[in-house]
């Protein structure tokens, strides 16, 4: 308990902000699902046939997964809080429609003979008591609706829209359960606190409840105001999920804005690569930092064969295909080498006299394998293993932060790795050597846009300052720094900067 306290005094003004957004992401969303679905819903209940079709094909999204949701907008809409809202969205407007179908088609058919009989028009009738009978219901589905996008708003720290969910992926990559509960019950009680203000509202009059609607809607737009009026001489800089891509994409902001009179904003923590390179071709991002054999085994659509694992030729195939394929712009890569590799807990080598990776034919047939989704669907990953390797482990598919909760409390007893990741130092890990050469090179470099070179000429000389720069052991020593001794990822980067002489102590 006091770990939590402590955490959250220490980033109190970032819970703000995630509050914040949550907040706006929410809001928008749900009062943009009521906009849609009560008016459908009013005009569809006597269609029987329509109304049917109408619940049906809403239902339906529901049972879309969130995360496939926001993978499929991405190419669409980019990423940021745009394709959150549409995500969320989809799954407010069932509950919603229900509700208003149900509460309409509930009303006494009696009041509606009457009401013929006395002479009043359709929208007479909703004014006078069919909206008024009906509302309780309704409210109920907004409730839910209400619910239901607060909880799942937390994905959307997925996509670059922040939010509440950017604790709870900040604790899992760092292994820090203060930042996950930080996250989990901030959600849990403002989900509990609208669900009690819409029940308040519940059986209000209707025009009360669209007076509430509309000064939700005005704070909702006049919060999304600066971002509208947001200037152009802007680089966005985003980096995938862990401390690793996080300290490279300050390292990139504080190069940039040291030499160039640029504004850059960064977004950390995404965790694809697939996210990172759809928001990159679509215009959301101006740069990441991406690694040569991801390039050449994740980006290209041709069925690229490497020769050999040299890393200047992996290099130079992964620079001249990805400009080729997007006319993305790929930099000279740093020094570090970043590839994957497998680890076992050390107890568990000695047990079972593991050194590389063909001695795990040994325990093909009892050994449990926690792979990420990527590495498990990659030829440079599982698939490589069984064609190289001649290994069909029992494999286990997690996110690549709980991978090391899970080996190191023995409910896998083989991962993949990054050669740098701290964790195998705190985890007491040992990384089997790769015999057969599976994995390619793995060297981080910024990738752009060819259009962002043209309209940034500099860009390329100013980022190019980190090329043949950082070697695996300081690249694993910052990583330590941030994920173990809680250092902040730009703090790390300028210290490293600022000791290479590459920007100015103070600016």
């Amino acid at each position: 308990m006091n770990d939590l306290i402590r955490t959250f005094t220490e980033r109190k003004s970032e819970w703000f902000i995630a509050l914040f957004e949550h907040l706006q992401i929410s809001m928008l969303s749900l009062v943009i699902a009521v906009i849609i679905a009560v008016p459908l819903a009013i005009f569809f209940t006597n269609k029987k046939r329509v109304n049917e079709f109408i619940l049906q094909i809403t239902g339906i999204f529901q049972t879309i997964p969130s995360l496939a949701l926001l993978g499929l907008f991405i190419p669409l809409v980019g990423i940021g809080k745009l394709p959150a809202v549409i995500a969320l969205i989809v799954y407010a407007i069932f509950p919603i429609y229900q509700g208003t179908s149900t509460g309409f088609s509930e009303i006494d058919p009696s009041l509606e003979e009457a009401g013929t009989a006395f002479g009043m028009t359709e929208w007479e009738k909703l004014k006078k008591y069919k909206l008024s009978l009906a509302m309780p219901v309704i409210m109920s589905g907004v409730r839910t609706s209400a619910i239901m996008i607060i909880g799942t708003a937390t994905l959307a720290a997925l996509v670059g829209a922040g939010g509440l969910g950017s604790f709870i992926l900040l604790g899992i990559d760092r292994n820090n359960s203060s930042l996950i509960l930080i996250g989990a019950i901030s959600s849990a009680l403002l989900a509990i606190i609208f669900g009690i203000l819409i029940r308040i509202l519940q059986n209000k009059k209707p025009r009360i409840i669209f007076i509430s609607i509309l000064i939700v809607i005005s704070l909702t737009m006049a919060s999304l105001i600066p971002f509208a009026r947001m200037g152009q001489n802007k680089i966005v800089i985003a980096g995938k999920l862990g401390a690793e891509p996080e300290i490279i994409i300050n390292m990139y902001k504080e190069l940039i804005e040291d030499e160039m009179d640029i504004d850059v904003e960064i977004k950390p923590n995404f965790g694809k690569t697939s996210f990172l390179y759809e928001a990159l071709k679509s215009r959301s991002i101006d740069i990441y930092p991406e690694y040569t054999g991801t390039v050449i085994s994740s980006l290209l659509k041709e069925n690229t064969k490497l020769n050999s694992n040299d890393e200047k030729e992996v290099y130079r195939i992964a620079r001249d295909k990805i400009f080729e394929q997007d006319k993305l712009v790929y930099l000279k890569p740093s020094k570090f080498q970043n590839t994957y590799a497998l680890a076992v807990r050390k107890d568990y080598a000695i047990d079972n006299n593991l050194e590389k990776i063909t001695d795990l034919k040994k325990v093909e047939n009892k050994a449990i394998a926690g792979f990420t989704l990527e590495f498990n669907d990659r030829e440079d990953g599982n698939l490589g293993l069984k064609k190289d390797y001649d290994l069909n482990l029992d494999v286990k598919t997690m996110e690549p932060a709980l991978r090391y909760r899970a080996i190191s409390n023995g409910s896998i007893d083989l991962t993949d790795v990054y050669s740098t990741d701290s964790q195998i130092i705190t985890n007491d890990l040992k990384v089997l050597i790769d015999d057969r050469n599976l994995f390619p090179p793995y060297q981080v470099a910024p990738i752009m846009r060819e259009d962002t070179l043209i309209k940034y000429p500099r860009l390329k000389e100013v980022l190019s300052k980190l090329s043949g720069r950082i070697s695996s052991e300081e690249m694993a020593k910052m990583n330590y720094e941030v994920d173990v001794n809680g250092k902040s990822a730009n703090e790390v980067a300028r210290e490293y900067l600022i000791k290479q002489k590459l920007i100015k102590k103070f600016r």
